[in-house]
């Protein structure tokens, strides 16, 4: 129906607004309303909007009261699904092996080698090998393995690729010295040899990075998705007053504001054992019994809502990423409108990609570049965009499994990124992504305190699917 009447609206070179199409939809008969509409206001106007249907349906006797059309509510049809290939759940194959770590450092650099080649500013590139005799400028594509400051201010980088390895040099007088540099991550380099064929001069740094240009799309789409994460339930510092008042909020209210999705990004039991003295900080001491009461929160949400449920840190699952989803050991009590997914994972809802990654890469970023902090998570996440991956730098405070695919890479650039872990709250839009930090439901613990970290709990953001407004509910006050 959704096309014919669109259709008939586009022979008459007119175009509808998505509340008017909704509106339209909801009629009894929308193909009869259509004609009437356009026979009507076919002569006034190209883009019809809401107000113009109110209007017309306000100043024609000829509609009966109980005929008009009402402004539905919401759709309702949870389009939400797992992309595939995005999940690691039921397809780890890494056993740890030399080879392993070799498939999986492959996959990433070329995979990445791949997105830079495609910026319209880079053009051809040549190999490492070759780079360094021909004597001219050129361009390279390498992951770097080492990076230092020289005592003369300078900045070298040591790259490879899989025909070789050279040192960067990029002078303190280069327009890129300023450039931001962690280990393992990917970046093409334009420059030339020096005159003893020992150095690469670099004169400007790429990454993989979103397209400039892109911008939100907006959609016919109602529907919003708001974020939960880091609930952790169990510990003793959990905030259920402020998580009940967040319940009451959403059985009021989500229906009529069509918040039709809901995400939980990891960590969403406090978990056991976990970090120094942390039973005496459980309120549950007893895995099971935290997912069990997690279990009963989650049935407390309304049930037109369908809820995705990722894993984090303190999750009982494997701690090197990417990790499967929970097991059923622990989940089969949720109820049935729960999808159990993957960290990190891919999240198609009504037609919006999302990626939701738990963050505990950010402990990662934040020790390795001087500029980044707890406090401002958001722009570590931009980072990870830049880079077009999620945890660059190996050997550190995340654990990764070497899977023959790098799961982390950032392959299809999301409408929507979020991510928990630092207990923040905030968002940033990079080039038409809507970057979100899920905030927490659990106060300051004595091992936040002892280490100068002030979380910033209670806070649900919401996205709109159709428009891309960004809302940060607060449920402290």
């Amino acid at each position: 129906m959704r096309s014919e009447v669109l259709s008939a609206a586009a022979r008459k070179n007119l175009f509808f607004s998505p509340d008017v199409l909704e509106i339209i939809l909801s009629n009894s008969d929308p193909m009869a309303f259509t004609n009437t509409i356009l026979a009507t206001l076919s002569e006034s106007a190209m883009f019809i909007e809401k107000k113009d249907i109110i209007d017309f349906i306000a100043g024609d006797s000829s509609i009966a009261p109980e005929r008009a059309p009402a402004v539905p509510k919401n759709k309702r049809h949870s389009d939400m699904v797992v992309v595939p290939g995005t999940d690691i759940t039921g397809d780890s194959t890494c056993e740890g092996k030399i080879a392993d770590f070799a498939a999986y450092f492959k996959n990433r650099f070329f995979v990445l080698k791949r997105m830079i080649e495609k910026r319209r500013d880079f053009g051809a590139s040549v190999s490492i090998s070759r780079a360094v005799t021909l004597g001219r400028e050129a361009r390279i594509i390498g992951m770097i393995y080492e990076k230092k400051e020289t005592k003369n201010g300078h900045t070298t980088l040591s790259v490879e690729d899989e025909t070789g390895s050279c040192t960067v040099l990029i002078s303190k007088d280069s327009p890129c010295s300023g450039e931001m540099f962690v280990n393992d991550e990917v970046v093409g380099i334009s420059g030339k040899p020096s005159a003893r064929g020992d150095l690469f001069i670099a004169d400007k740094i790429f990454r993989p990075d979103v397209p400039a240009g892109r911008v939100w799309t907006p959609s016919d789409s109602v529907a919003s998705v708001a974020f939960l994460s880091d609930i952790h339930v169990g510990s003793s510092t959990f905030l259920e007053k402020q998580w009940k008042n967040m319940i009451d909020w959403l059985k009021t209210n989500a229906y009529d504001m069509d918040i039709d999705y809901l995400i939980l990004p990891g960590d969403v039991v406090d978990g056991i054992g976990i970090f120094p003295g942390q039973e005496e900080e459980l309120r549950i001491a007893d895995i099971y019994g935290q997912y069990e009461k997690l279990g009963e929160y989650i049935k407390e949400i309304p049930d037109h809502i369908r809820i995705a449920l990722q894993p984090g840190n303190h999750d009982a699952v494997r701690l090197a990423e990417p990790q499967p989803a929970l097991s059923k050991i622990f989940t089969k009590d949720f109820d049935s409108n729960v999808i159990m997914a993957g960290n990190p994972v891919n999240i198609e809802i009504e037609g919006r990609t999302l990626l939701s990654y738990h963050g505990k890469s950010i402990d990662d970023w934040v020790a390795s570049v001087q500029k980044l902090n707890y406090d401002d998570p958001i722009n570590v996440m931009r980072e990870m965009l830049t880079r077009r991956h999620l945890s660059p730098m190996y050997g550190g405070k995340t654990a990764m499994a070497p899977e023959k695919k790098d799961y982390l890479v950032i392959e299809k650039v999301p409408d929507i990124f979020v991510s928990g872990h630092v207990h923040g709250a905030g968002k940033m839009d990079h080039r038409g992504v809507k970057i979100i930090n899920a905030s927490a439901w659990q106060s300051q613990t004595s091992y936040q305190k002892a280490h100068n970290f002030n979380p910033n709990p209670a806070i649900m953001p919401i996205v709109h699917l159709g428009t891309g407004t960004v809302t940060l509910k607060d449920f402290t006050k």
